[in-house]
């Protein structure tokens, strides 16, 4: 009888040991992306999911994290506030993850970062450019939250700088959605870059995100003759203005951001306009050249920057989950404060908001392609 509970204990032994082992390397770590997969600027989301996903099976091919798996939870927060918060809500409380990447339009960051930031949890957001991102109200830096994209200020002023130096642009109107965060603060930070350079504004007009017939306030920009049209909106928006712009006659040229960087950009209606952005596929560094031939391989696409971007926000957190040594997310927030990472967008640092520093890139419409016509430097 005591042989038969002495091989009993030993076969339980065996069986319990492998399940709590003393490292753990057998429980894989999670990571969420929460994206816009459906409504309007569903390439985002695509692009985001598509990027993200992509560097970490590479990074599970070589052999993981800390010696573990990445596993992955992918849901639709749709660029809007309320999805935002549901699915971070759910990622966080019903599937454990203590990592996120997204959101990808600022106003559905902000509140998600807010939840991450009452939860314990990691947050990196690929493109959500408004700084109260990664800022709480009361000016202080958001422990755990960063972003892999420059911030509107920066990118609001190389499109005002580049507007009057390389194309000789002194008026402007600016058209914006008022309801929007990014696209707010985008022609806010124009703006203010435009005229502190001696430009002038002729037109500042307000829409909401419903509206499909601008008529009215291009009317008056029509009226005013501005050398630059500026319009900081997402693609889907700016394919509507632009071309109803295109049918007033209007002849100033179009600028914009990195919201119009998508596959359904329609090129005929901002023919011959500018927008700044993250990257360019046309950049022959190696590391964006190499990044676009694998990218290419996995999906048959050319990747936009939303892939870029994403794919970069990945390394960056699991570099940092390395370098933390474990997978606490405060530890890994602590690490990348103080590393530099050479990823696909450039080289960059973190200021003290957990912002990268780094070059943006003018790109131009022309003859139904996007051109690399510039990368400037903060």
């Amino acid at each position: 009888m005591r042989k038969r509970f002495l091989i009993l204990a030993v076969l339980l032994t065996l069986v319990i040991l492998p399940a709590c082992g003393g490292s753990g390397n057998e429980e894989a770590l999670k990571i969420a992306i929460l994206a816009p997969l459906s409504g309007d600027v569903a390439t985002f989301g695509e692009s985001t999911r598509d990027g993200a996903l992509l560097a970490i099976k590479e990074r599970n091919a070589a052999g993981g994290v800390l010696g573990r798996q990445i596993e992955t939870t992918v849901e639709d927060s749709q660029c809007s506030a309320e999805a935002a918060v549901s699915a971070g809500n759910k990622v966080i409380d019903q599937d454990g993850v203590s990592y996120i990447i997204g959101e990808v339009c600022s106003s559905a960051s902000i509140p998600l970062s807010e939840i991450v930031e009452a939860k314990g949890v990691f947050q990196i957001s690929p493109t959500s450019t408004n700084p109260s991102v990664t800022i709480n109200e009361d000016g202080s830096t958001k422990s755990a939250v960063f972003r892999a994209c420059f911030i509107d200020p920066f990118q609001g002023t190389v499109a005002a700088k580049f507007a009057q130096e390389q194309l000789g642009a002194k008026t402007a109107a600016v058209l914006l959605d008022q309801g929007n965060d990014y696209v707010r603060g985008l022609a806010e930070f124009f703006k203010e870059a435009f005229e502190a350079g001696g430009g002038e504004v002729v037109v500042w007009e307000t829409y909401t995100g419903e509206d499909q017939d601008f008529s009215a306030i291009l009317t008056k920009v029509k009226a005013a003759n501005p050398d630059l049209l500026y319009l900081p909106d997402y693609y889907s928006t700016v394919n509507l203005i632009g071309a109803q712009a295109k049918e007033k006659g209007i002849e100033a040229i179009m600028m914009g951001g990195d919201g119009w960087d998508s596959p359904d950009l329609d090129t005929s209606a901002v023919e011959g306009g500018y927008f700044t952005n993250h990257y360019s596929a046309d950049d022959p560094r190696p590391e964006v050249q190499n990044f676009v031939a694998t990218y290419k391989e996995e999906y048959g696409a050319t990747p936009d920057a939303l892939a870029t971007l994403a794919y970069d926000a990945a390394n960056i957190l699991m570099d940092g989950m390395e370098e933390a040594g474990n997978d606490d997310p405060m530890a890994v927030a602590k690490a990348i404060e103080g590393m530099t990472f050479d990823v696909v967008s450039g080289s960059i640092a973190y200021d003290e908001h957990h912002n990268p520093v780094k070059s943006a890139a003018i790109l131009q419409v022309e003859n139904g392609k996007i051109s690399f016509i510039d990368s400037i430097a903060p």
